[in-house]
């Protein structure tokens, strides 16, 4: 009888390079860490810098100096998102191939204003799981001619996932595998609450949503440990990942660190970064105490 190895597990960290590293991440990485190491198996780290003005190697260099300093190792090879844009492509346009992803055209501001006039006339908008309003049907309905001819004249759109009808194919019902803060167990997904979600934009050649689910496929993620802020979007990360054969992990939504409002910490608000921390004289194993563990 052959004996076949039994495959690590695979755990990830990956933050986003648009500002310094706050004690948030600290805990991420943290549980990161423990986790893959009480199972005896592998922590990648993945620099998620699709949005490239905001990215900058400044802000890299400073995530590799945060993690060192806070004790925590990764493997050698790093992940960047910005140097596999020619997979997110290629996933989305086989999603277009097969017609469930269409160009929107809708700005910004034309959304906002709809929304906008909808409420002033006593009439709520629709909001996702993060409160943002859904898009309008308007794109998703345009007469094929209109679309092409919109495309042709190389008006500037957005490519967005078409959930109704993405949902219709995949058929019954979908869940993922939950060990976390909140919820447990098998966990029922709820895409349609999202709308149709974006998958690239002309400023953006990924959404985080796309690129995500297809790294952690090509990475071989066995586990997602991430922050609870996060846990709805996984109903969105299932159906992309079943669309596209992918195979789905198993998540694990942590605490999120808040502060003395409750309201949770973020890097466009300025809040303490572990550089700052670590300037001040907070020692690295200090770190670990001020994020609960």
């Amino acid at each position: 009888m052959i004996a076949i190895p039994r495959q690590k597990p695979v755990f990830r960290f990956a933050p986003s390079p648009n500002g310094p590293l706050h004690l948030g991440h600290a805990l991420s990485a943290f549980l990161n860490r423990d986790m893959a190491d009480a199972a005896d198996g592998r922590l990648l780290l993945r620099i998620e810098d699709i949005d490239l003005t905001r990215c900058t190697p400044e802000f890299e260099e400073g995530i590799y100096a945060d993690l060192e300093w806070l004790g925590i190792g990764w493997e050698d090879q790093v992940r960047r998102q910005s140097e596999h844009f020619d997979a997110y492509h290629a996933a989305l346009a086989g999603l277009i191939d097969r017609g469930l992803a269409y160009p929107a055209f809708l700005t910004r501001g034309e959304v906002k204003a709809r929304v906008a006039a909808s409420e002033a006339a006593g009439i709520a908008w629709p909001r996702d799981p993060d409160g943002s309003p859904l898009y309008p049907a308007d794109d998703r309905d345009r007469p094929s001619g209109e679309r092409q001819a919109m495309l042709s004249s190389g008006q500037k759109h957005a490519w967005r996932l078409d959930m109704a009808k993405a949902l219709d194919l995949i058929g019954g019902q979908l869940s993922w595998r939950e060990t976390g803060d909140g919820e447990r167990g098998a966990i029922t997904a709820d895409p349609s609450s999202w709308g149709d979600v974006v998958l690239s934009r002309s400023d953006a050649p990924s959404s985080y949503h796309l690129s995500v689910t297809i790294d952690d496929a090509l990475q071989g993620v066995t586990h997602v440990v991430r922050g609870l802020d996060l846990f709805h979007a996984t109903s969105v990360h299932r159906v992309l990942q079943t669309l596209l054969a992918l195979p789905a992990p198993i998540y694990h939504h942590h605490r999120l660190v808040t502060d003395a409002t409750g309201r949770k910490l973020s890097k466009s608000s300025g809040d303490t970064g572990l550089s700052d921390l670590r300037s001040r004289g907070v020692a690295a194993h200090d770190i670990r105490h001020l994020v609960g563990l």
